[in-house]
């Protein structure tokens, strides 16, 4: 259970830590972490949820007419960062959900969009959502002036033991600094690509885990520019590496117990289990313009490589959409293989539950599972298995976003147009960009 500071606590860490700068943290549309920084001589004020911040600059959030938002800070998330000079002090961080100015959860906070939709699944009976997050990312050598390159650390595999490589080293290090802040981290390894990693932590509540995600994407960024390298969770950074994934891990409890779990179910899954694949399963193309929210997030969604393609689960392959991973009771989960880094979390995690609700209540079993390699199959067989393709670009998913009601739903009618305006947007600029290809291969017509 996580541990929920009292002020009291936060006042005492703060003088025995010689904490100077408070960070309050919180996301826009797009997950990208923001903060309002403020000395410590606010420290009553930060406790009273009395800090509030010009909200019309922040990308999904409101028009300048109405920009005052006020911060609430969750005290379960305070950690005092393990980096700054010691002459200067140290950092206390705390994770806020944002607020209008009467006091009201704020629509457009992603944070709070998420906590909503937690409350209609109690509503349903159930106590807690789950989440394991895999978020790989690359490492890349920086230049002589500090930026990035595509040169990687190393020339590893999956799995690979170059101990001795920066970035095994830099690993090393971010695993450390992790569990300094109160992670506690399950695994740590070289994924498949030429300078991939792989950092896992133990799952928890949706909330938390999307919490957790943001501060571990923090973190390695940070711990990566001191050992010289530059850390990206872009999905696709170098054309034909593998590209990173944020495998997602569900399941769903109450009472305790992991209601996906059945001793006698193929596969040890409950109806439960089943019922929320197939909500699952029928918001796919939707979900994916959530978990994939990038037009580089489609260069990762391609044959030849692990990302899936198509809509279909298994419990051995890994080629699906949904895999059910090999567990004990407790772990019993649904392993949805599509996102990517880039997604932001709270939004991937409100879409992802409500789409498995609706599944419940809905009562459907799933398609049939795959489990030979859907890569491998005719057209005419997947037509037959009733197998279609995730969307292959932005647009389309896009496209499948603003026709999936129930999805749209889940985001609330604030974020959905935020979302949607930020999506077309992002297409537009990418459609009127001209590229590097188009030059080698149009210039001399």
């Amino acid at each position: 259970m996580k541990k929920v500071y009292t002020e009291e606590e936060i006042r005492k860490i703060v003088r025995d830590q010689n904490v100077r700068f408070l960070r309050l943290c919180f996301t826009d549309i797009n997950g990208t972490l923001k903060n309002v920084e403020v000395p410590l001589s606010q420290l009553d004020k930060v406790l009273a949820n009395e800090i509030r911040f010009d909200g019309s600059s922040i990308d999904g959030y409101v028009r300048i007419e109405e920009s005052d938002m006020v911060l609430y800070p969750d005290f379960s998330t305070w950690a005092v960062l393990p980096w700054g000079d010691n002459e200067g002090g140290k950092i206390g961080r705390l994770i806020c959900s944002v607020h209008n100015t009467d006091g009201t959860p704020f629509a457009g906070d992603p944070r709070n969009n998420l906590k909503r939709v937690v409350a209609e699944m109690k509503d349903m009976g159930y106590s807690n959502f789950e989440i394991g997050f895999e978020a790989e990312f690359f490492l890349f050598k920086e230049d002589s002036e500090g930026n990035w390159t595509t040169k990687p650390t190393d020339q590893s595999s999956y799995f690979d033991m170059a101990s001795e490589d920066e970035g095994a080293k830099c690993r090393r290090d971010i695993v450390e600094t992790l569990e300094k802040i109160g992670f506690e981290v399950e695994a740590a390894h070289h994924e498949v690509g030429a300078g991939q990693q792989e950092i896992d932590f133990r799952f928890d509540d949706a909330v938390a885990t999307a919490d957790k995600v943001l501060t571990f994407k923090m973190v390695v960024k940070q711990i990566a520019k001191k050992h010289g390298l530059h850390a990206t969770f872009m999905p696709k950074p170098v054309e034909g590496l593998p590209g990173s994934g944020m495998h997602t891990n569900m399941s769903l409890f109450k009472d305790g117990k992991n209601v996906f779990y059945d001793k006698d179910g193929e596969y040890k899954l409950s109806k439960t289990a089943l019922y929320f694949l197939n909500g699952i399963l029928s918001h796919a193309r939707a979900l994916t313009c959530v978990g994939n929210p990038t037009v580089n997030s489609y260069k990762r969604l391609i044959p030849g490589f692990e990302a899936p393609v198509y809509i279909s689960w298994a419990n051995k392959n890994r080629s699906p959409l949904v895999r059910i991973p090999d567990a004990e009771e407790i772990g019993t989960r649904l392993e949805m293989r599509s996102a990517d880094p880039t997604a932001n979390p709270y939004l991937l995690l409100a879409a992802c539950l409500k789409a498995g609700l609706e599944g419940i209540k809905e009562a459907k079993m799933p398609m049939v599972p795959i489990t030979s390699n859907v890569f491998e199959m005719s057209a005419e067989e997947k037509k037959e298995r009733g197998i279609i393709a995730l969307p292959s670009t932005l647009h389309n998913a896009t496209k499948y976003f603003k026709q999936d009601k129930l999805i749209q739903d889940a985001l609330g009618e604030h974020l959905t147009q935020s979302f949607i305006e930020s999506k077309e947007l992002e297409w537009a600029q990418y459609t009127q960009s001209v590229s590097d290809w188009e030059r080698n291969r149009y210039m001399n017509y």
